[in-house]
């Protein structure tokens, strides 16, 4: 049985699905999201967009106040 190709639809992404995007859309990627949907992407690709995403958390935690972050060390 073949998977049914859905819409994207921009709207109805999840915060975290939406950073992605936004990453996607950054890199150029963003049509090629659109017309083929994420597994469109080679996973040299999604890998760079988890990279910065990941990159950016780790920027926000580091932005914290220690107290807030507790014992926490950057990376």
């Amino acid at each position: 049985m073949a998977k049914r190709k859905k819409e994207f639809d921009y709207n109805k992404l999840t915060p975290q699905e939406l950073m992605r995007f936004e990453v996607a859309q950054e890199l150029g990627l963003d049509d090629k999201i659109v017309s083929g949907g994420w597994g469109a992407l080679s996973a040299r690709e999604s890998g760079r967009i988890g990279g910065i995403i990941a990159s950016r958390n780790r920027k926000k935690r580091a932005a914290q106040s220690p107290k807030e972050n507790g014992n926490a060390r950057l990376l």
